[in-house]
């Protein structure tokens, strides 16, 4: 089974009153490129994300993006512990009374609470870094389900490929036949054509037989094409085995050998029926390499 490059994967969960969203769309593309947008708490773990990505998606041009709202519409929440800057605007005050300051700013005081080195406490920091490592653990997840997603995309898109791949390999096979058909006619024709030009130039038919055998022979070679029928039969069938291996490197590779094959086929056959069959299979194998670009 073959993957197309193009596909896209979204996921969405909710964790501490927080909406997460995640989208993943790729296409496509020779090596793997990723991008990532993401919150800046979590900016660390790209290594660890883009791991991921390459593991799961293989190649292309890979787009992850991570959005974190809040759920409901007030603002947003305070990072500050407010408990803890009553406690120090009320103590300075307190302290400033005792001591017999006549002009009290209280403005001041309440900047000089926000200044206190220890306004975060270890313990805070300890419980805002296990939020912070459980939020990660979702969103995690969410790029997980994500990606699932986006394989499973790729996997449809790589069916329809499949198929159409299917169908121009049978009309370039049809095509081949067609030519192998012509070409049971094309050579007598050459012989007579031969004959001909001899009898339009004054010869009679006393001319020798043995030296015209050989000449038909000669360009008989010359206009044989039956080792590259035989080769394109045998490019045309590998191609349809090597999407069940699902590789695209190769099924671009075995494109190229076919139309040399093809192109073979047309410079030599000098055949005016059959370079309209070779025009027609050209046609074909530009579909096929212009799929073969978007196949993993």
């Amino acid at each position: 089974m073959i993957y197309s490059m193009t596909g896209f994967g979204k996921s969405q969960k909710e964790a501490q009153d927080l909406q997460i969203r995640v989208e993943v769309k790729t296409l496509n593309s020779k090596f793997t490129d990723i991008f990532c947008r993401l919150p800046k708490f979590i900016s660390a773990r790209e290594i660890e994300i883009r791991n991921f990505l390459t593991q799961q998606l293989e190649r292309g041009k890979i787009e992850l993006s991570v959005q974190i709202q809040k759920n409901h519409d007030g603002a947003e929440a305070s990072i500050l512990p407010q408990g803890q800057i009553a406690l120090y605007y009320a103590e300075l005050k307190r302290v400033a009374s005792e001591l017999g300051v006549s002009s009290l700013d209280e403005g001041a005081l309440y900047l000089q609470a926000l200044n206190v080195p220890v306004s975060i406490s270890q313990e805070t920091k300890e419980e805002n870094e296990e939020e912070i490592e459980a939020l990660w653990q979702v969103i995690y997840e969410a790029i997980q389900e994500a990606v699932a997603e986006c394989k499973e995309f790729r996997a449809r898109e790589g069916k329809i490929v499949e198929d159409k791949f299917r169908e121009y390999i049978a009309s370039i096979a049809s095509g081949l036949q067609q030519v192998s058909e012509q070409d049971l006619v094309r050579m007598p024709g050459i012989r007579e054509r031969m004959k001909k030009s001899l009898l339009e130039l004054g010869l009679n038919e006393d001319f020798d037989k043995n030296r015209f055998e050989q000449e038909v022979v000669y360009y008989i070679e010359k206009f044989d094409i039956s080792e590259e029928k035989v080769r394109l039969n045998t490019h045309l069938g590998y191609f349809i085995d090597i999407l069940a291996e699902g590789n695209g490197k190769k099924l671009n590779f075995m494109a190229q050998e076919i139309g040399r094959e093809i192109n073979t086929i047309g410079s030599k056959a000098n055949d005016s029926q059959i370079q309209r069959l070779v025009v027609n299979m050209k046609d074909e194998l530009e579909k096929i390499k212009e799929q073969t670009a978007n196949v993993l």
